[in-house]
């Protein structure tokens, strides 16, 4: 971090507390829930209120905002000492949904439902694995960094086998859920610590020509699948029951349907033609936020999800961005992307003013999950990304994910609170 900045910084940030990012997160958690209420106010008589995925998702923060309050208070550095055994456990529960996923193991609690095995299932609660693996990697990368003293790219090449290693394993077995989605968040967590530690650009180039083998090995597979559809004559979406390429000359360990959420977002017209298949949640998530104008139709007079077209078993939580531009417009959207970036600029400055590099690392590392996963979920709304199942921060339903939020937004408060001690 250059000293100037930090210093520029300091002289703005004497509180003990960042009430300005806490106040950002409870704004968009308030968000989230009045827009998660409105997919679902048009059948509440249907569903007992304790059911309700509004009502539940006022109990996720609840749960949340203690989990933000006992990681804020506590000293980060106590994450440096246990590191080793946060990132061995969350590696550890992600390994029974790879075998029940690749090697049709049956084991206990471990749920599979739309096409994959990302969860465990405890009846009063579901749990998300690859969201703990995010936190772990975030810390083990963090504490490595720390404890080594980064020069060039050959002195440091030790260092960089240890990162490759830890960075690798949880994307892995994240990829063989299958969870494609989840993945991504991982390379910009990686690169944007490894950037604050003043790496050589030598490694950077090299890791960008990494990066071109991987798009191409990925581009070769999507040609190879695209080929497969035309020369035996297979819909896209009947490929993507049977798992049909996937189970046969498979490049990568992908899914078809991973396969057709790219191809639909490339090439529409090749898997969905007509537009009402698997393109179909793309297409309505354009017509909904095209549709709110500049100050959209109103809270809860969307049509969009009210009426189906939107599908309700997304509309809550990846295409939640979607509703709230349909029912507050462009000034509503505006909104959510100020706050979720006062929020960005929350970690950052933490980063800038920790007072050591672990703090650093940590801060700037969820500055970028956050930033990934809130490009990545908008981006797909409005047809710049494919559609990839990232849920927006403290927006998007999902329990698991809002606790995340909280724990990794109370690490940024515990490196604000304890920045005094910068030396």
């Amino acid at each position: 971090m250059h000293s100037h900045l930090k210093t520029a910084i300091k002289r703005k940030s004497n509180k003990k507390f960042d009430y300005v990012t806490f106040v950002a997160v409870l704004l968009l958690s308030a968000i989230g829930v009045a827009f998660i209420y409105s997919t679902q106010c048009y059948n509440m008589d249907e569903t007992p209120l304790l059911k309700q995925f509004w009502v539940r998702q006022i109990v996720f923060i609840g749960l949340g905002l203690c989990v933000y309050m006992a990681t804020a208070m506590i000293d980060y550095k106590w994450f440096l000492s246990y590191a080793h055994l946060i990132y061995f456990l969350a590696i550890l529960i992600l390994v029974p949904l790879a075998i029940q996923e690749n090697l049709g193991i049956k084991l206990p609690f471990v749920l599979t439902r739309f096409n994959a095995t990302r969860w465990y299932d405890f009846k009063i609660l579901s749990l998300q694995p690859s969201e703990l693996a995010k936190i772990g990697t975030l810390i083990m990368i963090a504490s490595i960094l720390t404890r080594s003293h980064m020069g060039t790219i050959k002195t440091s090449m030790r260092t960089l086998i240890k990162i490759g290693i830890v960075f690798f394993i949880p994307i892995l077995l994240i990829f063989l859920q299958p969870d494609l989605g989840s993945t991504l968040v991982f390379p910009p967590m990686l690169f944007a610590m490894l950037y604050v530690s003043r790496l050589s650009k030598r490694f950077f180039g090299l890791a960008l020509a990494v990066f071109v083998v991987l798009v191409s090995i990925v581009s070769f597979d999507i040609v190879s699948y695209s080929k497969y559809l035309s020369d035996n004559n297979i819909r896209a979406q009947d490929a993507a029951a049977l798992n049909a390429f996937g189970s046969s000359s498979a490049i990568l360990p992908m899914k078809d349907y991973q396969r057709n959420r790219i191809l639909s977002f490339v090439s529409p017209e090749l898997v969905d033609p007509s537009g009402q298949n698997i393109s179909w949640n793309y297409r309505q998530s354009l017509i909904s936020v095209g549709s709110g104008g500049l100050l959209g139709k109103g809270h809860t007079e969307g049509t969009q999800a009210k009426l189906g077209y939107l599908p309700s078993d997304v509309a809550y939580n990846d295409f939640i961005f979607s509703v709230i531009s349909e029912e507050k417009g462009f000034l509503g959207a505006s909104l959510v992307i100020f706050l979720s970036a006062v929020v960005i600029f929350g970690c950052m400055k933490a980063s800038v003013l920790a007072k050591d590099n672990f703090g650093a690392y940590l801060a700037i590392g969820i500055a970028a999950i956050l930033m990934t996963h809130i490009f990545i979920n908008i981006g797909m709304t409005i047809g710049i990304m494919p559609i990839t199942g990232l849920p927006l921060p403290m927006l998007s339903y999902g329990g698991t994910f809002i606790l995340t939020c909280y724990f990794l937004m109370g690490i940024v408060q515990s490196v604000y609170r304890h920045k005094e001690s910068f030396a």
